[in-house]
Parts: structure tokens; sequence; C-alpha cells
């Protein structure tokens, strides 16, 4: 192995034919970040209107006919369900900023400010209020396609992924979707105008085990695809000649790489409703954090989600209980202010 990669912190891990080079550093932060987010899901088994000791949650895991019958419900049916589908839907909106952020190559982008998840939003919002009957299977179906329109639409508009302008219409289209659900706000009955600010808010009260085997079944295709492309994508990164130098096909990069951020986003939206800023936090903390390529920008970035979600859901949980705000809320508190510092890094650019 070469000086130069030594001096980065790359090691050569070889195990027969196979050899990979890897980073310590990187591996023990991704090791510590797994740990957090372990603990911070036994800390919020535990914590809520019903305490459940350290000695029951071994039990309530591998053992819950152990348990009495309320913890049980408690344990299986509502926290477990919640705190799983907030890791869930950090980790998907983790990596769907990570890849739109290297498709763009701007910094600022996130699906959540390119209208996709606004998109997402009003089809989802339409299939709940004039559909009601059917299944939540079908939400994320829906989601991706209103999801993906909106995306269309401001890549028509602006032409290219790269340029600056490619974010500021990805929010002017945002807003026009968000006039379109305050007018359904404003006139529609007032027990819908109720269902749909909770949902929009990011509340994750609503989890259920069928709901999270729909978002992990929708969630593990993008995700895999992400990762399969990864090393294709650290090469475009080199710059659209040497990478068709080195044989990788862009324009079908692009394409796969910008529909599967699309999708993570629309089965989190459809699943848990608007939770904003995680695409657009975590993969800056990521490369803070873990230096390297897209893997480890991907993996960084779904780590790193998962544990602004599940944090966010349990202080809006527990800190004001019994009142509970929904994580959307709290999570937007933090991306406000962090969106308008990277504004004001990249004021000259823009």
């Amino acid at each position: 192995m070469s000086p130069i990669l030594q001096r980065a912190g790359f090691r050569a891990f070889r195990a027969g034919r196979f050899s990979r080079l890897w980073r310590p550093r990187t591996a023990c932060w991704g090791l510590a970040l797994v740990a957090v987010a372990v603990g911070l899901l036994l800390s919020g088994l535990m914590q809520g209107s019903l305490p459940v000791p350290v000695s029951a949650i071994g039990r309530a895991i591998f053992s819950p006919e152990a348990l009495s019958a309320e913890q049980q419900y408690v344990v299986w049916d509502i926290r477990l369900p919640r705190l799983l589908m907030a890791l869930l839907c950090g980790g998907m909106l983790g990596m769907a900023g990570a890849a739109m952020q290297s498709i763009t190559r701007n910094g600022l982008a996130d699906p959540g400010l390119l209208g996709v998840k606004e998109g997402s939003s009003v089809a989802v919002l339409a299939l709940i209020l004039l559909f009601p009957a059917l299944g939540v299977v079908w939400r994320p179906l829906v989601g991706m396609v209103g999801g993906l329109l909106a995306a269309l639409i401001v890549l028509l508009l602006a032409r290219d992924f790269s340029r600056p302008r490619f974010i500021l219409l990805g929010i002017g289209v945002s807003w026009s979707f968000a006039a379109g659900i305050g007018v359904f706000m404003t006139t529609a009955d007032v027990r819908d105008v109720q269902t749909a600010l909770v949902w929009l808010a990011g509340s994750l009260h609503a989890a259920t085990w069928p709901l999270l085997l729909v978002a992990s079944g929708w969630a593990l295709p993008a995700a895999l695809i992400l990762f399969l492309t990864a090393r294709a994508s650290d090469v475009a990164l080199l710059g659209n000649e040497a990478a068709l130098g080195l044989g990788v096909r862009l324009n079908g990069l692009m394409r796969v790489r910008f529909i599967a951020p699309v999708l993570l986003t629309a089965a989190c939206v459809s699943c848990a409703g608007s939770i904003g800023f995680v695409g657009l936090i975590a993969p800056h903390m990521a490369r803070f954090l873990l230096r390297g390529g897209q893997v480890a920008l991907l993996s960084g970035s779904a780590l790193l989600g998962a544990l602004l979600v599940l944090v966010a859901d349990t202080l809006g949980r527990l800190a004001f209980a019994p009142l509970q705000i929904p994580a959307g809320i709290v999570i937007s508190l933090i991306g406000g202010p962090f969106f308008l510092l990277l504004l004001w890094q990249r004021r000259d650019r823009l």
C-alpha cells in the first residue's frame, strides 16, 4: 500500500484473495454511533408514562410473556414500533440527503428543499382523504409519484443538477406545493384538518408493525441501489471527463441515484409524515466525523439521521409529557438555523 494512502488513514484488509482498504477511525466512529443508537433505543423503551425498569427490558424483548399485560402492550405495541420507525425514517432521510448532495454537488441539496417532500405529502394526503379505504401499502407508491413529479418539475426548469438555481427552484416548487396544502387546510372539514395537521407535523405516534414493514420494504431496494452505485458515484465526483474516461455511464448513474432518494423520501413521508432538515444536517455531520467515500458517507448519514430523528422524537415525547410534540417540529427548530448558516457560508456562490 502506498505511503499516501497510509497517511490518509487507510489500512489494507486481506482475507485470501479478497482485499479492501478501510479506515480504522471511520470504523470506530461507526461502531460508536451504533452503540449510541442502541443505548437511546433502550432508554426510550424504559421511559414514558409507564416506566419499565432496566431488568424488564431483556424480558420485554426476548420473553414478553414474563411481563404483565400492560407492560407487554406498552413495550411491544407502542414504544418499540415507534422507536424503530424513528430510526428507519431518520436513516432513510439521511441517505436521501447524502445522495442528493452528491448528485447535485451542492451541500444545500436535500429532498425536503427540492419539493420532493411536499410533493409526496400532497399525494399521500389526497390518498388518505379521498380514498381512505386503501391500505397503507399504497401510500409509498402514491408518495413516490408525487415526489417524482415535483423533482421532475424542478429538473426541467433548472436543466442541470449542478447549478445553484436547481436548489432555488426546488425551494420555489416546494412553496407552491405547500400553498396547495394550505388551501386544503382552509377549506376542508375541521376533522380532516386535525388528522392532516398531526400527520404533516411528522409525528411518529401512529407507528405500527405493519407500517414499519411497509417502510422497510420500500427502503431496502433504494438503499441497495445507492450502495451498489457508490463506487461509480465516487468516480463521477472526479469530473465528467474523468468519469467517462473510466467507463462510468453518467446519464444512467444520475437517473438511478436521482430516483433512489425520491423513493426513500416518499417512503418516509408516507409512513411518518413530513420530517424536514434531516437530509440536510446528517450528511454534513457525517463528512465531519467520517471522512471517506460514498459508502462511508451513506452509512454515516444513515446512522446520524437515525439518531437525529430518535432524539427529536424522544424529546418531543418526554420533555413536555403528557403533551407530545411531533419529531418534525423538534427537528425544524434545529434545522432552520442550520440551513441559514449554510446559506451564509455560500452567500458568494448563489
